[in-house]
């Protein structure tokens, strides 16, 4: 009988110290700075290149995994060579800054100055090689076509453009 009290502490106490062990390997994922109504401004040679506004900012930049989280999401005004302002709105927003990449998620609308519109659920943009992409179901209109579709690849510009499992008319 006292040999199993005895086992039985020992398997408690046991328990009770694998689960500790195992907290020890659980990292908070907690930012090391938080910005709320966050606006910046990107200037290049003295002019206005983008500006992004949102209600918070998140930054993680201290894990080995970098990134800075937008969780009430994103509007971004990005201006060209000439001055023309382009629109990008997203729900949630985060930027990896070891990968120079961009996830947008929710609502995501792209609209530019010269009437061209995306919408999509989720678009990725490669900031390295100003390059959008998705492979979720996106709207794309211009000049009054509209064309449906699933995965589609686009430089910044809208210039060149990769649609995927199309549907709709389009005028070239």
């Amino acid at each position: 009988m006292l040999l199993l009290i005895a086992t039985t502490l020992f398997l408690v106490s046991c328990e009770s110290n694998f689960k500790e062990v195992q907290k020890i390997n659980i990292t908070e994922l907690n930012p090391v700075g938080e910005a709320q109504d966050f606006n910046l401004k990107y200037t290049d040679s003295g002019k206005i290149k983008a500006v992004l506004e949102s209600p918070q900012m998140l930054d993680y930049s201290h894990l080995e995994f970098p990134f800075t989280e937008f969780p009430k999401g994103v509007n971004v005004t990005i201006y060209d060579d000439m001055g023309n302002k382009n629109f990008v709105t997203s729900n949630y927003a985060v930027s990896y800054s070891g990968s120079n990449i961009i996830e947008l998620q929710g609502n995501v609308v792209i609209t530019t100055y010269d009437g061209k519109k995306l919408e999509t659920e989720q678009l990725y943009y490669d900031q390295k090689n100003e390059w959008f992409f998705t492979q979720k179901p996106y709207r794309f209109i211009d000049r009054g076509s509209v064309i449906n579709g699933v995965g589609i690849d686009f430089s910044k510009d809208f210039k060149d453009l990769d649609t995927q499992q199309i549907k709709g008319t389009y005028s070239l």
